[in-house]
C-alpha cells in the first residue's frame, strides 16, 4: 500500500476518533444534570428522564435516515452538522426553563447530532479500513464509549463552581467547535486509494447490496435479531447496575479503598471502551462469527458468576467490569460483519437499519427488567434472561450466521479469507 494513502487513513481514524468522543457526553454524562433539570423545571424524576429516552431513541430509530443522507451527501458536511446540533443541543439546553424545551433541545437535538455523527463515521471507518474493519470501528466506537471520561471531571468542577446552565454553555461550545473541526477534514475514500490494500486481507463481498435488496435477505434480519438479543441482554444489566449493587448490598462496600458502585461505574467504562477495538482485532485475524462464539459466551458466563457472587463487593466490582467488557465489543462486530457481508457503497445506510437494534433493545432492557423484578420481587429472572440471550446468540453465530454467510459469499464469488469463514478461500 501507498505510504500516503496509508497516512491519510490513519488521519481519518485518528479525526474520527476526535468526533466521537465530542459527541460521548451528552448521553454519558447526562446523569449530572437530572437533579438540577427537575429542580429548575420543577418536573418528576420519570418526566426528566423521558429526554435520555428521546436522545437514545432519535439516536437509534432515525439512523437510516441519517445514513441515507450521508451517503447520499458529503459525509463530511452531514457529520459536521451532527456534531453542531449535538453542541447546539447543549447550548439551547442551557436556556430551557420547561419539559417541553427541555425535550426540545437537549433530546431531540442532542439525539439527532449523535446520530448522525455515530453511523457517520462508522460508515467511514468500514470503507477506509476493508482490511482492520473490526479493529477501525472498534477504536471510533471505543471513542463513543469512553470519551466522556475526560469531560466527567471538568463538567463537575465547573458545575460546582458555577452552575449547570453555563457548564453547558461552555462546553457545548467547546464540544461542538471541535466536533466540527474535526469533522471538516474528513473524506470518503477513493477508489483508486482502496486498491492498494491486499486482496487477501479484505474481508467483504464482491458486489455490493442496496439498503431495499438487503432488508429482504434473511440474513440481514438474523443480524438484525443477533444484535437486538445482544442489545437488550447486555441493558438488562447495564440499565439497573445501581439497582443490583443496592439489593446485593454492596454498593457502599468499600473495594480497593473506594465504593464498590462508583468503582465499578468507573471499571467498566474503562472496559466497556477497550473491548471495541480489542475484539474488532481479533475478529479481524479468527474472523467475526467466531469471534462472537466466544465473547457473547463468555458475556453469559461473566453474568453467572456475577450472579454467584453478587454478595462480595470485591467480586461484584470485578466480574461486572468482565461482562462490559464482553459486552459492548457489538458496537465493533456488528458493523464489520454487514459490510463484510453487503458490500461499502451503502454501508452507511446499511448500518443505520442494523443500528436500530440497539434502539429496541434499549426499550426492552431497562423497562421490561424493571417490570420483570417487580413480578418476581428479584433480580434472579433478569439475570437468567440476559444468561439465556447471550448463549442464544452466541450459538447462532457461530451455526447459523457462519454457514449462511458463507453461501451468500460464495454466491457473490468475492475472496474470502479461510480465518473468515472456515474453510479455504474462494475465488
Amino acid at each position: 500500500m501507498d505510504t500516503t494513502v496509508s497516512s491519510r487513513r490513519w488521519l481519518q481514524l485518528l479525526l474520527g476518533l476526535i468526533v466521537m468522543m465530542t459527541i460521548s457526553s451528552p448521553q454519558y454524562v447526562w446523569t449530572l444534570f437530572v437533579k438540577p433539570f427537575q429542580t429548575t423545571t420543577g418536573a418528576s424524576l420519570a418526566a426528566v428522564q423521558v429526554t435520555f429516552t428521546l436522545v437514545i431513541v432519535l439516536q437509534t430509530f432515525f439512523s437510516p435516515v441519517q445514513g441515507w443522507l450521508i451517503d447520499r451527501f458529503s459525509p463530511k458536511l452531514m457529520i459536521a452538522i451532527g456534531a453542531a446540533l449535538s453542541g447546539l443541543g447543549w447550548i439551547a439546553a442551557s436556556y430551557a426553563d420547561s419539559l417541553l424545551a427541555l425535550y426540545a433541545t437537549y433530546g431531540l437535538l442532542c439525539g439527532l447530532g449523535t446520530g448522525i455523527v455515530y453511523v457517520g463515521i462508522v460508515g467511514l471507518m468500514v470503507r477506509w479500513f476493508p482490511d482492520r474493519r473490526g479493529f477501525a470501528v472498534g477504536i471510533v466506537a471505543a471513542g463513543y464509549g469512553m470519551g466522556a471520561m475526560i469531560t466527567t471531571f471538568p463538567i463537575t468542577d465547573l458545575m460546582a463552581a458555577t452552575d449547570y446552565r453555563h457548564t453547558l454553555l461552555v462546553f457545548g461550545l467547546i464540544l461542538g467547535a471541535v466536533g466540527i473541526l474535526a469533522a471538516l477534514g474528513l473524506r470518503a475514500p477513493r477508489a483508486d486509494e482502496m486498491a492498494g490494500i491486499p486482496e487477501t486481507r479484505i474481508l467483504s463481498a464482491a458486489h455490493d447490496t442496496a439498503p431495499r435488496a438487503m432488508l429482504r435477505t434473511p440474513l440481514f434480519w438474523l443480524m438484525f435479531c443477533m444484535m437486538t438479543m445482544m442489545s437488550t441482554g447486555g441493558l438488562m444489566v447495564v440499565a439497573n447496575f445501581a439497582n443490583f449493587a443496592r439489593e446485593f448490598g454492596v454498593a457502599d462496600a468499600l473495594v480497593f479503598g473506594f465504593a464498590a458502585l462508583p468503582f465499578a461505574l468507573t471499571f467498566d467504562r474503562i472496559t466497556n471502551g477497550l473491548t471495541r477495538p480489542f475484539f474488532g482485532w481479533v475478529s479481524d485475524h479468527i474472523g467475526r462469527e467466531n469471534t462472537m462464539a466466544i465473547a457473547f459466551a463468555l458475556e453469559a458466563l461473566a453474568i453467572c458468576l456475577l450472579l454467584y457472587y453478587r454478595q462480595n463487593a470485591y467480586a461484584f466490582a470485578l466480574l461486572s467490569g468482565v461482562v462490559f467488557f464482553a459486552w459492548g465489543e457489538i458496537f465493533s462486530l456488528f458493523p464489520s460483519i454487514l459490510t463484510d457481508t453487503f458490500g461499502t457503497r451503502h454501508a452507511t445506510t446499511n448500518y443505520g437499519f442494523l443500528y436500530m437494534a440497539q434502539g429496541v433493545g434499549s426499550l426492552l432492557g431497562g423497562p421490561v427488567a424493571a417490570l420483570i423484578h417487580d413480578a418476581a420481587g428479584n433480580w434472579v429472572p433478569v439475570f437468567s434472561i440476559a444468561i439465556v440471550l447471550d448463549l442464544i446468540t452466541a450459538v447462532l453465530a457461530y451455526f447459523v450466521l457462519k454457514p449462511m454467510r458463507r453461501t451468500w459469499l460464495g454466491r457473490d464469488a468475492a475472496p474470502v479469507p479461510e480465518a473468515a469463514l472456515g474453510k479455504p478461500a474462494m475465488v
